[in-house]
């Protein structure tokens, strides 16, 4: 499902990629761990192109990326990686609904009507199917996360990637939407950059360990997690 070769990535004279290479197969879940500054977060980020980068190549969902790319593939690229940010990154004015329906209907071009019946069962999935029309701030952090990881799947998408979802919320609320990703990692293909290690111990397929650019170590979280 993934692919990544000697992927690197600069600020400047800092390198703050230096020759990723990794795989992952279909259905598995990555947890990305490793110590601030890094490059766990560029990492997902050059995943999704939402940062470019120098050197390498990436391949996910059967997109392929290079330092250049074209709009078309870009469009391609977001029907098909969905992403979730640390910050939730709802929009303010439009309630749960709307900002789950909002891509659907400009990228996808669904029908206003299927669109917001996709909406409700994915809020249902995360468990908020009575809070359609509640605006952000009318919600908790956990709920808005859970909002934000609706959005991410209303694309239909073949990779999920989560950058720090729980870092900013309380332990209930970070309950919440562990409890949602550990359902998701079941029937999704996943790389979640997390702090959370009992969550990386319990669900993922695989740990890496990112430090200083490169994927450090990557195996088993039993072996893995001994070193973080």
């Amino acid at each position: 499902m993934i692919s990544v070769r000697t992927l690197c990535k600069r600020h400047g004279a800092l390198e703050v990629l230096r020759g990723v290479t990794a795989d992952v197969a279909k259905g598995e879940t990555i947890a990305v761990v490793g110590p601030s500054g890094g490059g766990k977060s560029t990492l997902l980020r050059c995943l999704n192109y939402l940062e470019s980068f120098d050197d390498g190549e990436v391949e996910i969902a059967g997109v392929t990326l290079r330092p250049k790319m074209d709009a078309r593939r870009l469009h391609v690229l977001r029907t098909k990686v969905g992403m979730v940010f640390q910050q939730f990154n709802l929009f303010p004015h439009l309630t749960a609904l709307d900002n789950i329906t909002l891509a659907p209907r400009i990228v996808k071009k669904l029908a206003v009507a299927e669109a917001e019946q996709r909406g409700r069962e994915l809020l249902a999935r995360v468990g908020l199917g009575d809070r359609a029309g509640a605006y952000p701030h009318q919600l908790s952090g956990g709920q808005q996360q859970r909002v934000a990881i609706a959005r991410a799947l209303a694309q239909d998408p073949e990779v999920l990637l989560f950058d720090e979802p729980t870092s900013a919320l309380d332990p209930e609320m970070r309950d919440e939407v562990l409890k949602v990703m550990r359902e998701l990692a079941a029937s999704m293909t996943m790389i979640v950059v997390t702090h959370e290690m009992q969550f990386a111990h319990d669900v993922a397929s695989r740990v890496w360990l990112i430090d200083r650019g490169t994927i450090a170590d990557d195996g088993p979280p039993d072996r893995v997690l001994r070193r973080a």
